[in-house]
């Protein structure tokens, strides 16, 4: 299969899944063959070949509406789509960075800046891209809502998955959540930045930080993000998830960190229409 499903007890109808980076898709090296991010300045595929893997996705998948696309900016702004656009959901920040997914891309120029989205629409289809970064898949208990977020360490910093859940119309003890692939604590090394940016503010999130050199720390996104979850409302077992590594994997996942020039998976979660 070109993609895994999310690992989590979700409702019948709330489908959740994140590609893979072969299996299906036309791009060529370093970008082979799936991948989703028409990002040309940043990343350099094919737009051709990228619009061709996302008709793909959407044929294959039996996607019910193509995907709903952010431009990603490693912020924690957050967007509900309804009908035919998305608009702001609760007062939660925006921030502009190197992250920024939009390029040449026209479908994510035309998109709202935010790195998460909600809905209670059946068939809208939420999109969330990564190649090191969290994305975090959420569901009601009851079918009638689902959101994605993208959490990075800049954004898992700044609250965006707080702010999801803030702009959920579903209570926290309601609500689970899928940590799908991402650079794993055994791997993904940090320097000062990122250890002061969570512990400056929570001294507890130190727990998720193992010393490797001076200065530096192997840092367990997993465990920031539960912390941050659990913080929100949302229990240890209502969280599934987060033991699927992107750099340990270069057969199965594109990895931004280990690669640097490389393309892109994407997280989707929607309710299935009623037909």
């Amino acid at each position: 299969m070109p993609w895994i499903r999310a690992g989590w007890p979700a409702p019948r109808g709330v489908h959740g899944l994140t590609t893979l980076r072969h299996g299906l898709g036309v791009s060529k090296v370093p970008f082979d063959t799936f991948n989703m991010g028409n990002c040309t300045a940043v990343e350099g595929d094919d737009p051709a070949d990228v619009a061709r893997n996302r008709d793909l996705l959407v044929e294959h998948a039996r996607l019910p509406a193509e995907p709903r696309w952010l431009r990603q900016v490693h912020g924690a702004g957050v967007v509900r789509f309804g009908g035919e656009a998305g608009v702001p959901a609760g007062t939660a920040s925006r921030e502009t960075g190197s992250g920024s997914q939009a390029g040449s891309d026209p479908i994510a120029a035309a998109s709202p800046e935010a790195d998460a989205s909600v809905t209670s629409d059946p068939g809208v289809v939420l999109a969330i891209l990564t190649a090191d970064c969290l994305p975090v898949l959420f569901c009601a208990d009851d079918g009638s809502e689902v959101a994605a977020a993208h959490a990075g360490w800049r954004g898992l910093a700044d609250g965006v998955l707080e702010a999801t859940v803030a702009a959920m119309r579903t209570p926290p003890e309601r609500i689970r959540a899928w940590l799908g692939p991402a650079a794993g604590p055994q791997r993904y090394e940090i320097g000062v930045e990122v250890y002061d940016a969570f512990v400056s503010r929570d001294w507890g999130a130190g727990s998720a930080f193992t010393s490797t050199r001076e200065h530096h720390w192997h840092v367990d996104l997993y465990a920031l993000a539960r912390r941050r979850l659990a913080a929100a409302g949302i229990a240890a077992d209502q969280v599934t998830g987060g033991d699927l590594c992107t750099l340990a994997a270069p057969d199965r996942f594109f990895s931004h960190r280990r690669d640097k020039r490389t393309g892109r998976m994407v997280s989707l979660v929607w309710i299935e229409p009623t037909r």
